[in-house]
């Protein structure tokens, strides 16, 4: 950690939230790759979500 008390808090605050995020609630992953697969219900809701906050 750096030295500077102030610097040290900022580091340890989350910045991101990612709780709500298609993958947060991965159904499996990927053997070789490691890659988070969410459900069918998670991939629907976030295609859900872009086409509605579509410009």
């Amino acid at each position: 950690m750096a030295t500077n008390k102030i610097k040290d808090r900022k580091l340890l605050r989350s910045i991101e939230n990612h709780e709500t995020a298609s993958w947060a609630n991965c159904e499996r992953q990927k053997p070789v790759s490691n890659v988070s697969v969410p459900s069918e219900l998670e991939i629907t809701n976030a295609k859900e979500y872009v086409d509605e906050n579509e410009k």
